[in-house]
C-alpha cells in the first residue's frame, strides 16, 4: 500500500479561493501588503531588542523570539498563497504539501507554547517581583525559549506522519490555500480514521493545554492585581500583560474554531487567514503601540537614524 501512496498522487492543487473569482483577485494586493508590514514590522522589533539597553530583559527577550517565529510563521503560507492567487497552475508536489503541513504545524504549536511561556513570564513579574530577576534569569530564559519549538517540532510530527502514511488515489484539489491536516485528510481514500484521533490528541496537547495554561495564569494575575490597593499599580500590571493577552485572544480565537475538530469545513480557510496571515502582521503593532518602552526606543533609534542621515 506504501507503493500506492507514493505513485498515484504525485502532487496536489491549492484550490484556495478558486469558487470566489471576484474576492481571489481583490485579495492578491492586501495579503502582499501584508506579508511586507508583517516582516518589517517584526523584523523592527527584533533589531530594536538586540541593540536597546533597556529593551535587554526577559519580556523583551521572548518578544523578539516571538517576532522571529511569526516571520518563519507567515513565510511558510503567505508566498505561496500569493502564487496561487495570480497563477492557473496551483500544484504542489507530494512531498512539498508534506513540508509545508508540517512545518506550518509546527511553528503553530511552538507558538502556542510560547505564548503560554510568556505569561508565565508575565505572572512571575507580578505575583513575585521582588525575586523575579534572580527566578527569571538568563539560563531560564534561553530554556523557555527553546522549549516550545522542541515541543513543537516534536507533537507535530505524530499527525504529519499518520496522515502521510494515508492513501491518496482519489482527488488531489486540496480546498485550502496551503496544506492543510484536515483538508488533506479529507481527501484520502484509505479510513483517516486514525490520522482524525491522532491529530485530535495533539490538538489537545499542542493547542488546547496551553490555552487552558493561558486562562489558569490569567486568572491568578487578575485576582492577584486586584488585591493590589494603588490604582496606578493596577494600570501599570494591567498594561504588562494587555499587549499578550490580545495577541493571545486573536491567535487562539480562530485556531480552536477550526483545530478542535479534524473534519473541517469549507469555510476554514477564510478563518486560516486570520490566524495564517493577519495574526502575524497585527502583533508587531500590537507589542509597539500598546508598549511606552518601546515606543521610546523606536522613537530614540528613529532620532539616531534622522542624524546620522544629516
Amino acid at each position: 500500500m506504501l507503493s500506492v501512496n507514493r505513485t498515484c498522487v504525485s502532487e496536489f492543487f491549492l484550490l484556495g479561493f478558486a469558487p470566489f473569482p471576484l474576492f481571489q483577485h481583490l485579495l492578491f494586493v492586501p495579503v502582499l501588503f501584508t506579508y511586507i508590514i508583517c516582516v518589517f514590522g517584526n523584523v523592527t522589533i527584533i533589531l530594536l531588542v538586540r541593540t536597546e539597553p533597556s529593551l535587554h530583559t526577559p519580556m523583551y527577550f521572548f518578544i523578539s523570539i516571538f517576532a522571529v517565529l511569526e516571520i518563519m510563521f507567515a513565510s511558510v503560507t503567505i508566498p505561496k498563497l500569493l502564487a496561487v492567487l495570480i497563477q492557473t497552475k496551483k500544484n504542489i508536489s507530494f512531498f512539498g504539501c508534506f513540508i509545508q503541513l508540517y512545518t506550518f504545524n509546527a511553528l503553530g504549536v511552538t507558538e502556542c507554547l510560547l505564548l503560554a511561556f510568556m505569561v508565565f513570564d508575565r505572572y512571575l513579574a507580578i505575583i513575585n517581583p521582588l525575586r523575579y530577576s534572580a527566578t527569571m534569569n538568563p539560563l531560564l530564559c534561553y530554556r523557555l525559549a527553546i522549549l516550545p519549538w522542541v515541543g513543537g517540532f516534536a507533537c507535530s510530527s505524530f499527525p504529519v506522519t499518520f496522515t502521510f502514511f494515508l492513501d491518496f488515489c482519489g482527488s488531489n484539489g486540496v480546498d485550502h490555500f496551503f496544506c492543510d491536516l484536515t483538508s488533506l485528510q479529507n481527501l484520502a481514500s484509505s479510513d483517516p480514521f486514525s490520522s482524525n484521533v491522532v491529530t485530535s490528541l495533539a490538538t489537545v496537547v499542542g493547542l488546547v493545554t496551553p490555552f487552558f495554561a493561558i486562562v489558569g495564569f490569567y486568572i491568578h494575575i487578575i485576582h492577584t492585581v486586584l488585591k493590589i490597593e494603588s490604582t496606578k499599580g493596577k494600570t501599570k500590571a494591567f498594561s504588562t500583560c494587555s499587549s499578550h493577552l490580545i495577541v493571545a485572544s486573536l491567535f487562539y480565537g480562530s485556531a480552536i474554531i477550526v483545530y478542535i475538530k479534524p473534519k473541517g469545513s469549507h469555510y476554514d480557510k477564510f478563518l486560516a487567514l486570520m490566524y495564517a496571515v493577519m495574526t502575524p502582521v497585527l502583533n508587531p503593532f500590537i507589542y509597539t503601540f500598546r508598549n511606552r518602552e518601546v515606543q521610546n526606543a523606536l522613537r530614540k533609534n528613529m532620532k539616531q537614524f534622522i542624524t546620522f542621515l544629516h
